[in-house]
């Protein structure tokens, strides 16, 4: 039983926030003209990012038999990160659109950074003169390169790696020549964005060796240096979207507390920004991927982001259905998150007689809800039940939860997938709202309990409950180590 949500592209839809409807002006309207040699009888389209979204077309142009086109409209295009989208080798050439929309391309399909020239847009210049003058240090790279796997003594590798090193110096100083020469082009903000935070010479730790430690939490410190979050045209390029996923999933530990620390953070630089259009985007990202998240025990900051964002006003949100429904999943969430203690179920055997969920004596508790008739539920039961058997009288314990079908097709299925070691919980009486008392809205869901019956994983993938227990294990077998060292130390 799959019943999937997607409540915050809802919310996406709700804030105005989809790319066809930003606003545009109404001034002088855009004209691209363009020739691409190694082009022609074809239609190209122009489009722009969104996000990871990269093809949110805003025109189409024919290209003649001699490989020219032209893109025109009426109405200005809001200002990013565009492209013409061709039938080439090179899927895409891209360029800045600003306030200046009126200007002319040509290139080869043969190499289209190297062969463009930009005629009426000094944003486009800047662009392609960069990433062309990047390509020659770049050749140059690769030719060294080569030159040094010809060489086997170290005095020839030694002055390769010289010419190496004088080149990357170079590369660096073009760098910082071309930003202090076009500190206003959106060019040189978009290049600075991208690119990561130059890192001083780093410190020794008391070993004598580098402090690793040091790098990192001064590359995190710096990374959001040169983004402008006041800078709505981020939104239309791949940039934003991708700093965020970096930080979020890369450079922060994946527990709650760390996750809702970082996010608050970011959205602080967002609202600072004071930019509505970034400030939507962010929260809006941020949140979604974790209404169902990729790590387990990670859905606290869905729920934080929901209370603290979309709740208070701070995320806007018109349709007031739409409000109320992440607002109910968020409550069924809400108890069930990593660390609460799991609402007893009122549940009975076989026989009909009570089970005392509370007094079940284990290290580790699964409880595995599912329907009888779930495809799903009928894929994992065999993974489950070679579980059962394996851990049964090892301090694991697995409680299997029909949540609905009739007491006969739940007999069956225990006696089809040979389950019965597990413990098998019926609710009779049919009172229990599985949904909002233990947020199971598709089957199976799994959690995993310590021996107080607290949270550790909601949601676990049944392929990996073996794994991840075992994991659990070894975690505290470490735990109990570097409490025995300290105990000696002291």
């Amino acid at each position: 039983m799959m019943r999937k949500i997607s409540l915050l592209f809802m919310v996406l839809l709700s804030c105005g926030l989809t790319p066809l409807l930003w606003a545009q002006s109404a001034s002088e309207g855009y004209k691209i003209t363009g020739h691409i040699k190694g082009v022609k009888d074809t239609t190209c389209i122009l489009a722009h990012y969104f996000g990871s979204t990269q093809y949110i077309p805003k025109d189409t142009a024919r290209v003649d038999a001699n490989g020219n086109m032209t893109f025109e409209g009426k109405k200005s295009l809001p200002e990013g990160l565009y492209m013409v989208v061709a039938p080439i080798k090179y899927p895409y050439i891209q360029f800045l659109m600003t306030n200046n929309q009126q200007f002319s391309f040509e290139t080869d399909t043969a190499n289209v950074i190297s062969a463009m020239k930009i005629n009426g847009s000094k944003e486009n210049e800047l662009f392609y003169t960069y990433q062309q003058q990047l390509g020659k240090f770049n050749e140059q790279a690769q030719a060294i390169n080569a030159e040094k796997k010809r060489h086997n003594d170290t005095a020839s590798i030694a002055l390769v790696n010289k010419r190496m090193a004088d080149l990357q110096q170079k590369a660096i100083e073009y760098r910082t020549q071309f930003s202090k020469e076009n500190p206003t082009s959106f060019a040189v903000k978009l290049f600075k964005a991208g690119a990561d935070p130059e890192i001083p010479p780093t410190p020794k730790a008391a070993n004598g060796r580098p402090d690793s430690s040091w790098t990192f939490t001064y590359y995190k410190k710096h990374y959001w240096d040169d983004f402008d979050f006041s800078d709505e045209r981020f939104i239309r390029t791949q940039l934003l979207q991708a700093k965020i996923v970096r930080y979020i999933t890369e450079l922060t530990v994946q527990i709650p507390d760390s996750l809702i620390k970082e996010a608050d953070f970011l959205v602080n630089k967002a609202l600072a920004g004071k930019n509505k259009e970034i400030k939507y985007y962010t929260i809006y990202y941020i949140t979604s991927q974790y209404e169902q998240p990729k790590v387990v025990g990670t859905d606290g900051l869905f729920v934080h982001m929901f209370e603290k964002y979309y709740q208070t006003g701070v995320m806007t949100v018109s349709d007031s259905s739409t409000l109320k429904k992440i607002g109910e999943r968020v409550a069924s969430m809400k108890p069930n998150l990593a660390g609460k203690i799991l609402v007893s179920p009122l549940i009975s055997d076989t026989l009909q007689r009570p089970i005392n969920f509370s007094a079940i004596q284990a290290d580790y508790t699964v409880v595995y809800f599912y329907s009888p008739t779930c495809g799903h539920c009928r894929e994992s039961a065999p993974m489950l039940q070679k579980f059962v058997d394996t851990y049964k009288g090892k301090g694991i314990e697995v409680v299997a939860i029909a949540i609905d079908q009739s007491p006969k097709e739940w007999k069956s299925f225990i006696k089809e997938f040979k389950l019965g070691k597990a413990i098998n919980g019926y609710d009779f009486t049919h009172k229990t709202d599985y949904y909002h008392t233990y947020d199971v809205f598709t089957t199976p869901t799994v959690n995993v309990l310590d021996k107080h019956k607290r949270i550790l994983a909601h949601r676990l993938p049944a392929a990996q409950i073996e794994d991840f227990i075992q994991f659990q294990q070894r975690q505290q077998v470490a735990k109990k180590v570097i409490t025995t060292i300290k105990a000696k130390r002291s």
